[in-house]
């Protein structure tokens, strides 16, 4: 395996309200790292046993129903399975790759489904600078 799912995001007419309803349909439950207050941005709902979240964002614009997956690389770096990805023929929609290092890049399977591929955990480590 070389990624793993980080995060299923829905985009939400209201955030809030469906941060309610998948809780009760999947008993996931708030991250008490990051817990959801309201005005938030985006409402975050973990698993409690497994590694995954659903987040809930609004729309921007006009709403369009909207789920997307949120991928780490297990093996190599993010900008390495960017590359390999591209070769399964999948293209990039946006590139939210910043100078340090961080960001992400969002694309678009051959259907035109769409997902992100973020830092893998390698790279969101510290490094240690002498």
């Amino acid at each position: 395996m070389t990624s793993r799912i980080a995060a299923i995001n829905f985009t939400c007419r209201n955030h809030e309200r469906s941060l309610t309803f998948w809780s009760n349909v999947l008993d996931f439950v708030p991250d008490p790292v990051n817990p959801n207050e309201p005005g938030d941005e985006v409402s975050v709902l973990i698993h409690p046993t497994a590694p995954i979240e659903f987040l809930m964002q609004p729309a921007d614009g006009t709403f369009e129903p909207r789920v997307h997956l949120d991928l780490i690389p297990t093996d190599r770096t993010r900008d390495e399975e960017v590359e390999r990805l591209l070769g399964l023929g999948s293209n990039i929609v946006a590139d939210r790759r910043k100078a340090d290092g961080s960001g992400w890049v969002t694309m678009a399977d051959p259907d035109g489904y769409s997902f992100c591929v973020e830092r893998s955990e390698a790279e969101k480590q510290p490094t240690s600078e002498s």
